[in-house]
């Protein structure tokens, strides 16, 4: 049987968390799986068994952009590129878009990435593909200086390069210029929601998800930057460093270093002997507390919401998540295999609503009939729509029936969500999702 989770707690909606739990063999021998459902966020949750198997990275992770250089002089350092940032906002003429490196940056509204959307192969208008919105150095500067805006090396912040292109990459937080959305939309360029690109990335399409990750990273150094305006020592302003790398106070008795943060949150599968296994996933997470172990917080918070005792617990894989709250610019999902102890489920009503059991069977049926490809090409045609200009005011929910026309018992995160690369290694017997060569101590053939 399985067990659903329904979410009773508001603020833990925004993340993402999966939890799978496993009984030993002195356990009753029937098949479990726990879920937790949450009723918001269901837009996300419709996906086609044929994107959940052998994806092999995660949305968000694999950026092809490096950051840092062995050679402090090299063009393409932090150090050496802000130099040549500087000289080159200093001159008139955009002429330095034709010298060596060229800049490239990334405008973001909002906490929304500049998009642009192209029809697929062929020009089939059905399969349409978004890629970021890159614009140069100089048109960047011009579109702010229409709108009354001086660039500055400060306001942009360092991305990296690619080691086989001459070009380094920028991005910008254009939160407060309104005109120059209409100035982009002319150019079939639009801020899009991340979360959108995210459903409406391509899996099989190389670009896009390189794109996603680059997005991701830097949406989550903005973010940053605008959580960072104050030192935690003494209170005052703080400033960028290394071409907006990190931070630093300006109060010149204090010079605190400020990083970025990365708040850990915990995804746990849990497994029982044989075919029995306990999931708990859905949009709340497991939040790491000071001095604690990753493996003691799966422990410590699969008892607190289920009552439910975990043994031990093996690394999956983790998963960066720049689409979080605000106020958690960077969220790094980690994904455990774990076992249970205990089978009977003792629900904390103050994070719970209810609980149920459901069999192995019943999930593997759930992700047949879940249907990811749909949502994708929904989504990927509302990107297009954006950019041409004309949006359809309509959810991205509203598209995802089941064509079957058998509706699916219940609904998993899609192939996006570190969650559903756990549940989905259980169901298959095996992991989607590289886990260093170590497998637990059970076979998940034999799970």
């Amino acid at each position: 049987m399985l067990l659903s989770l329904f979410s009773s707690s508001v603020t833990n909606c925004a993340l993402i968390s999966s939890l799978l739990l496993t009984p030993r063999r002195t356990s009753p021998a029937s098949p479990f799986f726990l879920r937790k459902v949450i009723t918001r966020a269901i837009s996300f949750c419709i996906t086609t068994s044929t994107m959940s198997v052998n994806l092999q990275a995660h949305a968000f992770a694999g950026n092809p952009l490096r950051s840092t250089i062995p050679k402090p002089g090299d063009p393409f350092s932090p150090s050496s590129a802000l130099e040549t940032l500087r000289s080159r906002l200093m001159e008139s003429t955009s002429s330095n878009q034709l010298i060596s490196p060229s800049f490239q940056v990334l405008p973001f509204r909002k906490g929304r990435p500049l998009a642009s959307s192209v029809d697929g192969d062929g020009g089939d208008a059905s399969e349409p593909n978004w890629h970021l919105g890159w614009i140069g150095l100089a048109d960047c500067r011009g579109y702010l200086a229409k709108s009354g805006v001086e660039l500055t090396a400060e306001s942009l912040v360092f991305l990296g390069f690619m080691p086989d292109e001459d070009v380094v990459y920028w991005a910008i937080d254009v939160s407060s210029e309104n005109s120059l959305v209409p100035e982009l939309g002319g150019k079939r360029l639009c801020f899009v929601e991340l979360r959108t690109l995210m459903v409406a990335a391509d899996w099989t399409d190389d670009r896009a998800m390189a794109d996603l990750a680059i997005a991701g990273h830097a949406r989550a150094l903005l973010e940053w930057h605008k959580l960072s305006r104050f030192c935690g020592s003494c209170g005052a302003n703080t400033v960028p460093a290394e071409a907006g790398r990190r931070k630093q106070c300006s109060n010149e008795t204090c010079k605190a270093r400020v990083y970025p943060r990365i708040d850990p949150v915990i995804f746990m599968l849990s497994f029982s002997f044989c075919d029995c296994s306990v999931i708990d996933f859905g949009f709340s997470g497991i939040l790491v507390q000071p001095g604690e172990s990753l493996e003691e917080a799966v422990r410590r918070e699969t008892f607190e919401e289920a009552g439910i005792e975990v043994g031990e617990v093996v690394y999956h894989s983790s998963q960066p998540w720049p689409v979080g709250p605000n106020s958690m610019p960077c969220q790094l999902m980690v994904g455990f295999f774990a076992y249970a102890k205990t089978l009977e489920i003792n629900v904390d009503k103050t994070e719970l609503e209810d609980a149920e059991w459901h069999s192995r069977e019943e999930v593997q049926k759930a992700l047949s009939l879940a249907e990811y490809k749909k949502a994708h090409t929904t989504a990927a045609a509302k990107v297009e729509q954006m950019c041409k200009g004309v949006e359809k005011g309509q959810s991205l929910s509203a598209d995802f029936n089941v064509e079957s026309g058998e509706l699916a018992p219940m609904f998993f995160p899609g192939p996006f969500a570190i969650a559903h690369h756990l549940i989905s290694s259980w169901v298959n017997g095996k992991s989607t999702i590289g886990v260093g060569g170590r497998q637990p101590s059970t076979s998940l053939s034999n799970l």
